[in-house]
């Protein structure tokens, strides 16, 4: 048994005091429903009816009816300007009002979007994001266990409770690759696309759609409203174009808009953030890393030192490349320190061929099909001597620890019987390449000498000649397939919150015999919203009367 709800639109079409004395005949939609207690789904009725006046010399009415079933029809909404407007209604397809196991399905999904869309949760999840990276960069990364049990011991835990236990069970000696870092970025990941999906793209689609509102009192309940007399819609609309805006006219009727791009720009913001997380995730595991010092004359192939940090790390071919360190040296400032170290590098491949050189220093690496080399310490390898007249001989330099962040290097020349038990010789310290200072066997200071001088010295009857100070470079080796995915995400993120300060304008109008009745609305800049618009319409001409008629012809014919 089927029960008829009619559904009458509250749609006036309204005789206008400017038309003529003819009556034309008017149209009065409205839409009919039929429900069935079988299924939730309403069958529509779409009637319209044409009703003839008596300028038609009949004095019976005839009805047009135009029915249309649909049996998943739209549910009709109703705007404050008395338009009606159609919006999408899901067809339900399961039996018992949606109820059971398949009407559960159905609403589980929209509950979790619902969930994960939630703000609070979303910024408690930023939050957790950064209080882990803070985590991160606090705890030491990459070390040996040895190192986690000293720094973190179970007899003195830190604030009480954290020891060496919690750092390498949940992996925060890795962090930005522990499983507990990626799934938090995965969660905050998700409930950007929730927030999108729900929210932002349905912001855009209203805002794309435009309509015209054709009753005074529906345009003077928005933000901004004024009336114009003695004026015309049409002018209003040139005025409106000048100034930027889209403008759309329907007889009596104006709409205008400006700043769409302002309502897309936070889907934007999104997109570039799950660059930047996506970036820092291939990061964190796909990528190479390895540090070596190799001193001036030797070489390493880049397989060798460089080590996966994650298991989406996959080496290249570029790995097989030979390095060859050719020269290091160091430039000085007139005060004796240490201003900037260099290196003059070449990669040969696997047929020893040289495929590049460059000579790369701090803040000027070496890129190679995806390996960037990194200038980022030094050392200092040898000291190149001569011992009355003999050599050269190459005396291996030590690092001596010094309070401070200051470098010391020594080596020691024995003198004398190498077998005895008391064995004494001449001692050369050094804090960089351009000079070394010598003491005797007892330990007096003897002298210094700047390497290549060629000026000997004479030490407890030893000619000694410092010839040369072999340097040694320290270098970093990276490979990190999601930087240029991070610095496109950023790019993005820069640029799209830029646009999101970009207002969203709508201007309504419609012309009410010689007035012109304006009203808008903007999400942002409200309080200068006001003014732009009378600025605006400051520049709206004023009609004549001769204009008017003209008006009004236009109108009703």
């Amino acid at each position: 048994m089927y029960t008829l709800k009619p559904s009458f639109s509250k749609t006036l079409f309204l005789k206008s005091p400017l038309l003529r004395s003819s009556f034309k005949p008017q149209f009065f939609p409205y839409t009919t429903q039929i429900s069935s207690p079988c299924s939730s789904t309403p069958l529509s009725f779409s009637i319209t009816c044409k009703l003839k006046t008596s300028e038609d010399g009949k004095s019976s009415k005839s009805l047009a009816k135009k029915i249309v079933l649909s049996e998943g029809a739209p549910a009709v909404s109703e705007d404050g300007a008395g338009n009606v407007e159609a919006q999408p209604k899901p067809a339900s397809r399961g039996g018992g009002g949606g109820g059971g196991f398949g009407g559960l399905v159905k609403r589980f999904p929209r509950k979790v979007l619902s969930l994960l869309s939630n703000l609070p949760l979303a910024i408690g999840e930023m939050f957790t994001v950064a209080a882990l990276m803070a985590l991160g960069t606090a705890i030491d990364q990459g070390e040996a266990p040895d190192y986690y049990f000293q720094k973190f011991p179970e007899d003195n835990p830190v604030l009480g409770f954290f020891t060496w236990r919690w750092v390498l069970t949940l992996g925060f000696d890795h962090m930005f690759s522990s499983p507990i870092f990626l799934g938090m970025l995965a969660l905050l990941a998700t409930s950007l696309m929730a927030c999108t999906y729900t929210t932002q793209i349905p912001l855009v689609k209203v805002a794309r759609r435009w309509n015209f509102l054709h009753s005074a009192e529906a345009i003077h309940k928005q933000e901004f409203s004024e009336s114009l007399p003695k004026a015309s819609v049409r002018d209003l609309g040139v005025v409106l174009m000048g100034a930027g805006y889209e403008v759309f006219l329907k007889g009596p009727s104006l709409y205008a808009f400006k700043g769409l791009a302002g309502r897309f720009a936070p889907i934007g913001v999104h997109l570039a953030m799950l660059l930047i997380m996506v970036g820092g995730t291939l990061s964190a595991t796909g990528s190479f890393r390895g540090s070596v010092t190799v001193p001036q004359g030797l070489n390493f192939v880049m397989g060798d030192v460089l080590s996966p940090s994650g298991f989406l790390s996959t080496p290249t071919k570029a790995f097989d490349t030979e390095v060859h360190v050719n020269r290091f040296y160091m430039d000085y400032y007139d005060s004796g320190e240490v201003l900037q170290f260099h290196t003059d590098l070449s990669l040969f491949d696997l047929n020893g061929k040289e495929v590049m050189r460059k000579t790369i220093s701090v803040n000027d690496p070496l890129r190679f099909d995806g390996i960037t080399i990194y200038q980022t310490d030094w050392s200092f390898s040898a000291l190149q001597i001569r011992k009355d007249d003999e050599g050269p001989f190459n005396l291996a330099m030590a690092p001596l620890k010094l309070n401070g962040d200051k470098k010391l290097f020594g080596t020691f020349l024995p003198v004398g019987d190498s077998d005895s038990p008391n064995l004494k010789g001449i001692s050369m310290l050094a804090r960089d390449l351009q000079s070394i200072v010598l003491y005797d066997k007892e330990g007096k200071f003897a002298g210094v000498r700047r390497p290549n001088s060629n000026l000997p010295i004479d030490i407890d009857g030893t000619r000694i000649v410092i010839e040369d100070a072999i340097g040694s470079s320290g270098l970093d080796l990276k490979t990190d397939p999601g930087v240029p995915i991070v610095y496109a995400g950023f790019g993005a993120l820069m640029l799209t919150t830029c646009i999101s300060y970009l207002s969203h304008t709508q201007i309504w109008a419609l012309q009410d015999g010689s007035t012109v009745v304006i009203g808008g609305k903007t999400n942002r800049a409200k309080l200068e919203f006001p003014d732009e618009m009378n600025q605006l319409l400051d520049r709206v001409p004023e009609l004549v009367e001769s204009s008017l008629s003209k008006q009004s012809d236009a109108i009703s014919g």
